[in-house]
Order: C-alpha cells, then structure tokens, then sequence
C-alpha cells in the first residue's frame, strides 16, 4: 500500500514536469515567433523609408519612333451638279453607280419658254436691224446732199448721223440679247465636268427643277474615285521634320489584313486655331475600287529622328497628378526632375528637362519614392549596393 502511494506521487511529479517544460517550450517558441515579426516589420518600413533601386545612366541618342492618327478618305474631285435655269427633266442617262467620262450628257432639261424668247429675240433683231438700214439709207442721202453748197444744214446731217449709230447699237444689244438666251439651251444639258462615278441621283423624270428649287439638293453628285486623299492632321509636337518625301502607311476597318502606303503631298504649313495641329494629305491611287470615299483609317506616320536627345525607358518616366518627373539619385538621395515628353518607340521615350548625359537615373520610378528621400542602389543581378 505504501509503495503503491509512492508510486503515484513519483507519476504525478513526472507530470507535473511535463507540463512545465512543454510551457517553457510554447513560451520560447511565442517569443521567437514574435521577435521574428518585429524584425519583419522593421524591415519593411526601413524598406519604405530607404527603397531600394536600379539606376541607369541617362545618355544620348536617336529614337526611330512612329505616331498612330486617325485620317479620313475622301474624293480628289467631287462636284454638286444644280440646273441653273427652271425647266423640267426631259430625259436621264446616268443614275447613282454609273461609270461617267468627261463631257458624257448626264440629263437633258426642257424649258418651253426658253424657245419662245429665242424666237422673241430673232424678230427684234431683224427689226432693228430694219430700222437701221432706213436711218442708213437716210444719212447716206442727206450727205450725198450736202456736197451741195447750201442744201443740207449741218445740224440736221448731224442728227441723221446721230440715229444711224444709235439704230446700230439697237442691233447689237439686240444680237447679245439673243446670244444670251441662246447660251440657257446650253444649260438644259447636265454634263460630266471631269471622269468620275455617280453617288447621287436626286431627280426623276418630269421632275420640276431650278436655282432655288429643292433648297440645296444637287441633281447629281460626282466623285473621282480612281485617286483620293488622305486627310490627316498631325500633332504641334510631330509636325517638326514632316515633308512631301515623307511615306506613311495606314489600314482601313473594312480590310483589317489590307495595308495600304500614300505619299505626303501637301502640307498646310500653318497649325489649326482649335486642334492645334497640321493638316496633311497624301493621295492614294485606288484602280481597283477597294477602297472608298468616306473611309476613317488608321494612319501611321513615321517621326523624324533627333540627334542630341535624352532617351529613357518609359518606366523611367512618371506622369502623376503632380507633374511629369524623372527621379535622379545623387549621394543616395532621390531628386524629382520635371521633364516633358517627346516622341516614343515601344519601350523608350524621347525627355526634355534638366537631364544631362552620365546622370544616374532610376529604372523603374513611381511618385511613391519622394522627393529627397533616401535610397539604396541596387545593381541588376549582383544584389545591393549599401
């Protein structure tokens, strides 16, 4: 019975001891665990405090960069066709579609009037022309006269003379009244002014048309569409350079597969007051009809390179709501350097700003590393650089 006590004692003692040491333990290892995160956390705020990054040395250079702009085509030549006098549509030989050639009859006019005032002006020419043939006839008789000393006063050899001339310019002005009316028949024939394709087709036959009929609908629109322009307008910042010699390419929605190049031709040589910007077109030569008026296309221009100009990767270039900076390193401080932006290529930036060759400059920037703060050098691929 004793030793049976004792021996309980003894296993009550062993785990007593268990539990002592097993506390020792978690205690131990809680303030391992502990000290660990502190110094992770140090760590990081240190982090914070002193980045770490990688510098490279802003230097010089030629950047072969390219801008995309949106361009329109439209026609070389378009032209709105109105009828000039009122007549009605005695025949049409064109409609929307048709092929068309320069002097090609398009539609023929009628205007019964028009041939009444012709005939109106033929009589009154022969009248005057009548009329002056007798005040003719009169002032040759009174001069043959007045050869004759004392049979015909001057003054009335004077006014013979005076109706004679006056009866000739009645026919004159009479003959220019009936080229006048003459030339309308002209205008009852609607003719290609230039080779071309009929859009538009606004009138039908017997339709009733003028100057100031169907306000300002034309009676045909025609479009030459075997040669069309490129209209662009370029950028203040990307027109520097750009010349007629300059190529450019560009792709239309409707041929996603199709690229298409056009020549620079003419350049406005002057910026527009609300886009700020050149305007520049480029003729595109079209034989087979692919491509049509009205078209937006995606115009790719190639930038004209620059000899002494900071090139930077675009991750050294920061845009924040502040301002446009580069950050420069000096003594392991940061430096916020504003800069402005030129021409791109896909992975570099032309900069101008307080940049000089051999400047170090961070890699990869962002507002988060502020101005004047520390950091610490990091070279790429060997570690830090304390």
């Amino acid at each position: 019975m004793f030793q049976h006590i004792i021996m309980k004692m003894f296993k009550n003692s062993y785990t007593i001891a268990l539990l002592l040491l097993s506390l020792a333990g978690l205690t131990a290892c809680s303030d391992k665990k502990e000290k660990e995160e502190i110094a992770q956390t140090e760590k990081q705020e240190a982090a914070l405090d002193t980045p770490s990054v990688e510098l490279i040395t802003a230097s010089k250079g030629r950047l072969a960069a390219s801008i995309s702009v949106p361009g329109e085509l439209i026609p070389f030549q378009q032209v709105d066709l109105f009828a000039k006098i009122n007549s009605y549509v005695k025949k049409l030989n064109a409609d929307i579609g048709t092929q068309v050639h320069t002097g090609d009859l398009l539609a023929t006019l009628e205007a019964p009037e028009i041939n009444s005032q012709i005939a109106a002006l033929q009589s009154r020419i022969k009248q005057q022309e009548a009329i002056y043939i007798a005040s003719k006839a009169t002032y040759d008789r009174l001069l043959n006269t007045s050869k004759t000393p004392g049979t015909v006063s001057e003054n009335d050899l004077e006014q013979a003379e005076a109706k004679k001339n006056a009866d000739l310019a009645n026919v004159d002005a009479a003959k220019s009244d009936y080229k006048a009316a003459s030339a309308n028949l002209d205008y009852l024939q609607i003719r290609a002014p230039f080779d071309g394709v009929v859009t538009s087709r606004n009138v039908n036959l017997g339709a009733y048309v003028g100057p100031g009929q169907g306000g300002a609908v034309p009676l045909f629109v025609i479009q030459d569409q075997q040669r069309m322009r490129l209209v662009i307008s370029v950028p203040e910042a990307y027109t520097g350079g750009l010349s007629n010699k300059s190529e450019v390419t560009f792709t239309v929605k409707s041929i996603p597969s199709g690229k298409f190049k056009a020549q620079v031709k003419r350049l406005a040589g002057a910026l527009d007051e609300k886009l700020r910007a050149e305007r520049l077109e480029m003729d595109v030569y079209n034989k087979d009809k692919k491509l049509l008026p009205g078209m937006y296309a995606d115009v790719n221009i190639p930038v004209p390179s620059r000899d002494s100009v900071i090139i930077l990767p675009k991750s050294a270039v920061v845009s924040s709501t502040e301002k446009i900076f580069v950050i420069r390193v000096s003594n392991n401080k940061a430096q916020w350097v504003e800069v402005k932006k030129g021409a791109a290529s896909a992975d570099q930036l032309e900069v101008y700003g307080d940049i000089k060759p051999s400047d170090q400059i961070v890699k990869t920037a962002s507002d988060e590393i502020r101005n004047g703060s520390n950091v610490r050098v990091k070279a790429s691929g060997k570690g830090e650089q304390k």
